[in-house]
């Protein structure tokens, strides 16, 4: 498949702490005028790509706007930073934060309906250059359930970075076993016990979080679009079809196979020791995004490691074998001051200018042209859906809140208790009914 016809979702990373203003413009607190002018507050979360991308496009956004201070908050929990601002009153313009992060920010924002309609901005020129944004975004990165959670024709999250999601392991331990990449799970589960003869685990996870990619590339293996797509809106009796319980036997089989340590540190402080496995070929394949190579640069590995990366297996033979894409959004909360400018910003992140600044560090955005200047690592991975993968996109569908229920706990949290035994395949199968009951009747 193209990279043009990409369709893809949400994305958790990890991030280093920092905190920052751009432009030399000091922090002023509820204010949106400095003595220059116009302050734009700006937050984003500080993932694996770094924090100096962020301080280069502000500062070149305050380059091309006379004026204009950018007063960027960036830190790896970002929302411990900004959460106690918002609650005196005191709002970013723009707010760089996906859904899928612990925390829940962005999904409750969504679900308080509390975010700006940044359809307009779709339709905006690129500054400087002769393309609407919404038509320099690649196809199917905009109107799908996260960019467009209320079905009703309007954008509210605009896509930011993204990257295929699938498995990872070690090309050079394959190389060096004669080993071949799983193309279907039963070869999959083949390898496994031949790995386990030699003391090598088949599977880890940085954390159950890194499950949604991973769950929604299945479920859509297992089900096909109609089904897969009707299984996001909790539909009734979803989960008691066949294709249902193939999804649900794989992933309890899966865990079954997986290092017995990963649930101990699957945690947003231990979590790259799981990651180690793959590094120290302790375990063969681990669901992850591209940002992992950046994230385990410096990390000890086995003689001869090479990264290697790979689409879901197939159900079965010969069927589809699909990899997720997650992108990061951006957006405005309703109570943010200055929108237009906001809006203003939001558009320029689509320029070459930034897209080359952003690229530098390694985050690439689902913009026209952006995969035909990757090569090494970027070039292999950024093109999996060229070499037959089929792009899942989409998410659960936005709910009203519901009470002790959240998609990440009802469906991918429970993969800690399957490995470890605390939870058997049945009781979770109960759980994810009666909460999709719950979610159901809370649909936006």
């Amino acid at each position: 498949m193209k990279m043009k016809r990409v369709l893809s979702v949400a994305l958790a990373m990890t991030m280093v702490a920092g905190l920052s203003a751009c432009g030399g413009g000091a922090k002023e607190t509820g204010s949106t005028k400095s003595e220059d002018g116009t302050v734009l507050k700006v937050a984003a979360v500080e993932t694996a790509y770094g924090a100096d991308m962020w301080k280069e496009v502000c500062a070149a956004f305050e380059k091309s706007h006379d004026g204009v201070k950018v007063d960027l908050t960036i830190d790896k929990k970002l929302e411990d930073i900004i959460t106690p601002e918002m609650k005196s009153g005191e709002y970013p313009d723009v707010i760089m934060r996906a859904v899928g992060a612990e925390s829940g920010l962005t999904e409750t924002f969504v679900k308080d309906n509390n975010m700006v309609d940044l359809s307009d901005v779709l339709t905006t020129t690129v500054p400087g250059e002769d393309i609407t944004v919404g038509d320099k975004i690649l196809p199917g990165f905009v109107d799908n359930t996260i960019t467009n959670p209320y079905g009703d024709g309007k954008t509210y999250l605009m896509p930011m970075f993204y990257g295929p999601c699938g498995l990872f392991y070690d090309a050079g331990l394959f190389e060096e076993k004669n080993w071949t990449v799983p193309t279907t799970w039963d070869e999959m589960w083949e390898l496994g016990d031949k790995a386990k003869a030699e003391g090598i685990s088949l599977f880890t996870y940085p954390t159950a979080g890194y499950f949604d990619a991973f769950f929604y590339a299945l479920l859509h293996e297992s089900m096909g679009s109609e089904k897969f797509t009707e299984a996001l809106k909790y539909g009734e009796g979803i989960w008691d079809t066949p294709e249902a319980q193939t999804t649900f036997d794989i992933i309890a089989k899966l865990a079954s196979y997986t290092e017995s340590t990963t649930p101990a540190n699957a945690n947003d402080n231990d979590y790259r020791k799981n990651q180690q496995l793959i590094l120290d070929d302790k375990a063969l394949f681990m669901p992850n995004g591209n940002w992992v190579i950046g994230e385990m640069a410096d990390a000890p590995r086995a003689d001869g490691f090479k990264w290697g990366f790979t689409a879901l297996p197939a159900v079965a033979d010969g069927g589809e074998r699909a990899s997720y894409s997650f992108f990061e959004q951006v957006w405005m909360p309703k109570s943010a001051e200055n929108q237009d400018l906001g809006k203003e910003f939001i558009a320029y992140l689509y320029t070459d200018e930034a897209a080359e600044i952003f690229a530098g560090s390694g985050a690439i955005q689902p913009i026209e042209g952006m995969t035909d200047k990757l090569d090494g690592d970027n070039k292999l991975y950024y093109s999996i859906y060229d070499d037959g993968a089929v792009a899942v996109m989409d998410a659960f569908a936005t709910t009203d809140a519901v009470e002790g229920v959240t998609t990440r706990a009802t469906f991918f949290d429970p993969v800690n208790s399957l490995v470890s035994g605390d939870e058997t395949k049945e009781e979770w199968i109960e759980q994810i009914k009666k909460d999709s009951d719950a979610l159901r009747n809370a649909l936006k």
